[in-house]
């Protein structure tokens, strides 16, 4: 059948082809989708902060220590399982895995949503955990397979702004929904995520042929979450247990860490692989990578604690506090590279490590017990900012600067792992040396050995740092350096 033009028209039945236009709106509705995954799984990471007084207030006999697991459970979990999860996506595809990760995700959100105590509401943080260890190692992968080559380097950058906002938009929004509600922090989550999974079917591109390359070591994953998880039980509850159970955790904690070094060097897919250990630019990097998280962990939450249980500040008026800092990190990231084109990786990181010490330095000297913020806390507020996003965006430059380009995915994946690991571990030392001060002069005190450790972390880290960027200019001069000899 011909058209009044004479133009053949399609059989009747069949499906038009795509048109440019048509290819256009799939791209944008895919960066939507995986924007909105990678956007949750960033958000949820700290949102939780904000709100650990009020839970603490509304689950009547809670403890802080005991509700530390609703950070410390997701974030160990998290770091854990990204790798495995990684590798899995390679297996079957990283759709299936993302859109799996966005449903476990959104209905763990629902759980937390209705938790009636402490127990139930750790639970569902860890599936939380479980979900997003899912849509992080695949958004990226995602976002590269669904952009036009032409369009790859704007879409990426783009990402990366959302993912950087996240901390950001939490802070400020998680203040607001406590007005009305904690749970609503985790029910946010279930119109974006009911969105992402729907839409991710029809959008997000599918690949033809899956690699096949081994399963990681979950066993391995499983014996790093326990080891993980006694010494953090162990630190959260030194000022509550006696001696002999704090050491037996610290013991237990040792054992299975050899265990899970000595499975990673016999298995074939082992969950880190000890070899790139073994590279001193990425052993330091991992190092200051480590001690980095655990002073940013520590620092955001004993903000939000000194804000709302020493001020008595209010949850909404306790993110609008920290939402200069945080929202000068993705403007601050993209400012970025000239930093390190300038000065080196290693530097930079140094660098921001060294701006964040100094803002914890300046709470030491001038935290009062009366709210004074202009004076006293906006000062760190903006150099944890500006300090961290430096620090963050450098790392990954740093950390694989000494591997060669066929371990860069693994190595990137063992820094972002140790990164969750250091916030458990940050969250987990502070809640230690706070206790339970019963006067705000011992409250007083208390923050002040949190802040010592926060500050010390942080100094430490930018001295391996800068130790890194030395190593690395050395081993590139002496490979520069012309060749003598026949």
């Amino acid at each position: 059948m011909a058209t009044d033009e004479g133009v053949a028209a399609p059989p009747r039945g069949s499906a038009a082809p795509p048109t440019p236009g048509d290819a256009t709106k799939k791209a944008r509705l895919a960066f939507l989708v995986i924007s909105a995954g990678f956007f949750l799984a960033q958000l949820d990471t700290l949102i939780v902060n904000v709100a650990l007084p009020t839970i603490n207030r509304d689950f009547h006999g809670s403890t802080l220590s005991g509700l530390s697991w609703t950070l410390n459970g997701y974030a160990i979990v998290l770091a854990a399982l990204m790798v495995p999860a990684g590798r899995w996506a390679d297996r079957i595809g990283r759709k299936n895995v993302f859109l799996i990760g966005v449903a476990l995700f959104t209905v763990a959100s629902l759980l937390c949503g209705i938790a009636t105590n402490v127990t139930f509401l750790v639970v569902a943080r860890v599936l939380q955990a479980m979900g997003a260890a899912a849509l992080v190692p695949t958004s990226l992968g995602l976002l590269l397979a669904a952009s036009p080559p032409e369009g790859r380097a704007k879409a990426v950058s783009a990402w990366a702004a959302i993912g950087g906002s996240a901390p950001a938009f939490g802070s400020l929004v998680g203040g607001v929904l406590l007005q009305a509600d904690w749970r609503w922090l985790f029910l946010i989550n279930l119109p974006i995520g009911v969105f992402a999974v729907i839409a991710g079917l029809r959008a997000l591109p599918t690949e033809e042929k899956p690699e096949q390359g081994s399963f990681p070591d979950v066993f391995g994953a499983v014996l790093l979450m326990i080891s993980i998880s006694a010494v953090t039980l162990a630190l959260v509850k030194a000022p509550e247990w006696n001696a002999t159970r704090i050491t037996v955790l610290v013991f237990l904690s040792a054992v299975v860490l050899a265990w899970f070094v000595l499975r990673c060097s016999r298995h074939q897919s082992p969950l880190i692989d000890l070899a790139l250990l073994r590279i001193p630019a990425f052993t330091m990097a991992n190092v200051s990578a480590l001690l980095y998280s655990i002073s940013f962990a520590a620092l955001v939450f004993s903000f939000m604690q000194w804000c709302q249980d020493v001020w008595g500040w209010s949850g909404i008026r306790t993110g609008l506090a920290m939402l200069p800092g945080l929202a000068l990190v993705p403007i601050a990231a993209r400012l970025a590279a000239p930093v390190v084109k300038a000065i080196g990786a290693a530097s930079a990181v140094a660098a921001g490590c060294l701006a964040m010490t100094i803002g914890v330095v300046w709470w030491i000297a001038t935290a009062e017990l009366h709210p004074q913020y202009v004076k006293v806390l906006l000062p760190g507020v903006l150099l944890f900012g500006a300090g961290s996003a430096l620090a963050i965006t450098a790392l990954m430059n740093a950390a694989t600067a000494g591997l060669p380009p066929t371990a860069f995915a693994t190595g990137s994946a063992i820094v972002n792992m140790v990164r969750q690991l250091g916030m458990a571990l940050g969250v987990s030392l502070f809640i230690a040396l706070l206790g339970t001060p019963h006067t705000p002069d011992e409250a007083r005190t208390a923050f002040d050995h949190g802040w010592i450790l926060t500050a010390a972390s942080g100094g430490v880290a930018a001295v391996v740092s800068l130790a890194l960027g030395l190593w690395l200019r050395r081993a590139a001069a002496r490979q520069a350096a012309p060749a003598t000899g026949a």
